[in-house]
């Protein structure tokens, strides 16, 4: 049974919500950087929503920059509902 994510098997990966190299070791890495930017954490993932938008017309694979945009988004809107919530 996987319980590191290095354990977990290839098809369980996902080039946007679950990519293998974002993945070794003992943490995701969006929760290290999460962890060690702190308030910046908003700031960073609508930096990453901008990029991905700006550039999914120049891509081999449009839809998914999309979908990495949309993740990053949700991903800054837990944080504010987190920081306007106490959370």
């Amino acid at each position: 049974m996987a319980n590191k994510l290095n354990d977990v098997t290839p098809a369980q990966w996902d080039a946007v919500t679950k990519p293998q190299h974002y993945n070794n070791g003992g943490i995701e890495a969006i929760d290290y950087i999460k962890q060690q930017l702190g308030k910046g954490f908003v700031d960073y993932c609508e930096g990453n929503t901008l990029k991905y938008i700006h550039r999914w017309r120049y891509k081999e694979h449009p839809v998914q920059d999309l979908r990495k945009a949309r993740w990053y988004l949700d991903r800054m809107i837990e944080a504010v509902d987190e920081a306007e919530n106490g959370l």
